[in-house]
Formats: C-alpha cells, sequence, structure tokens
C-alpha cells in the first residue's frame, strides 16, 4: 500500500486540529491520524507539582523519535501501539492505542515541522497560520473547559512558555511547509485543494 503522509502544523489554537478532524471525516478509513501531543515524554518518576511546571511547547518535552519509528513501521504495512497522554496529570495513561495502516496519514502537532528528521517523512507540509490574539483565546477555552485548568494557570502558561516557545520553534518551521492556510479548517477554498489531492491519491491507488 502506498501511504501518504502529511504534517499539519501551527500554533497552539491555530485551528489545525480542526482542519486534520474535517479530512478524517470526509475520507473516513481511509485516513488514520496520529497527535504529537501523544508522545510527550512520560513522567510517572516526577512529583504531579513538578510536572506542572514543566515546558510542554519546547522540543525536548516530547518523544519525537519514537513517533519517527511509528511513521515508518505504518509507512511498511505494520501496526502501531501509539501512546496517550492524559493531560489532566501530565504525563502518559496506562493505556495505548492500536493504530493500522492506512493510504493516509495526517500528523497533527505545533512541533512537526521544527524537527528535521519527521519532517522529511512528511509527503505534504501544512502550517496553518492564524492570527496571536485568536489563537490564546481557543486556548484558554479549550484548556478550561475540556483539560480543566484554571484561567490563571493557562495565562501564566501562555506568557511563560507558548508565546516564548512559539516564537523560537514554532513560527520559524513556518517556512518548511509546503502550503500556508489562513484559517484552518474555516477556509474552505484550501480545504477542498488539499481534499482533491487525497481523492487523486485514492484513485492512483483504486481506492
Amino acid at each position: 500500500m502506498e501511504i501518504l503522509i502529511i504534517g499539519i502544523s501551527g500554533g497552539s489554537g491555530s485551528g489545525k486540529s480542526t482542519l486534520t478532524k474535517l479530512l478524517r471525516q470526509n475520507f473516513d478509513s481511509e485516513v488514520t491520524v496520529l497527535n504529537h501531543d501523544d508522545y510527550y515524554l512520560a513522567q510517572d518518576d516526577i512529583p504531579f507539582e513538578e510536572r506542572c511546571k514543566r515546558n510542554y511547547d519546547h522540543p525536548d518535552a516530547f518523544d519525537t523519535d519514537l513517533l519517527i519509528q511509528h511513521l515508518k513501521a505504518l509507512k511498511e504495512g505494520r501496526e502501531i501501539d501509539c501512546p496517550v497522554y492524559d493531560y489532566t496529570q501530565h504525563t502518559r495513561s496506562k493505556e495505548t492505542r492500536r493504530v493500522s495502516p492506512a493510504p493516509i496519514i495526517l500528523v497533527d502537532g505545533i512541533l512537526i515541522l521544527e524537527n528535521k528528521d519527521l519532517r522529511s517523512l512528511f509527503d505534504i507540509k501544512i502550517y496553518v497560520d492564524t492570527d496571536a490574539d485568536v489563537r490564546v483565546l481557543r486556548r484558554i477555552q479549550r484548556d478550561t473547559k475540556v483539560r480543566g485548568r484554571s484561567l490563571d494557570s493557562v495565562i501564566d502558561q501562555y506568557l511563560g512558555t507558548v508565546k516564548p516557545m512559539h516564537e523560537a520553534f514554532v513560527e520559524p518551521s513556518k517556512k518548511f511547509a509546503d502550503f500556508i492556510i489562513p484559517m484552518g479548517g474555516r477556509n474552505p477554498v484550501v480545504l477542498e485543494m488539499i481534499q482533491n489531492r487525497l481523492r487523486d491519491h485514492l484513485q492512483r491507488m483504486g481506492q
């Protein structure tokens, strides 16, 4: 099976996950998704209070080597056991998620274009570009409502690590993208272009 791997990057709250979700919905079983966030390093040996203070927006917070291994395995037609991250505990859960190869693999993450070895595996590299004020408001809404965080903790983290790491690592990685998309999944013109590219790939495979 010829597998097309697409990396979807952008700042936190940019809309990359919305774009990923729409593509997955439109192509159903032909698509599998890996999230870089699930590859945060396990921190079971560190007290919870210390975990809360860690910088989760630096490349060193991720086990990117494991993600690379898993992508190579999927490319070779082998199943993987993807880690599952528990945001409430700031470490990996005890569960894993069995992932099977599919004609299209979407990889979602803020730093996936920053790593040279990782981005070399992507057939298409996408960067979702969204204004900073929109991104921070989306992050506040997500972290307070979905991840059970306090407003003060979200703001402190944004000013302390998210914003400086975005400027140091995420924004510069935009230069490696094949496509830079304003508004992400809310950009219907670009969404249709990407979907047409995926349809062409599936047609060539006889799907």
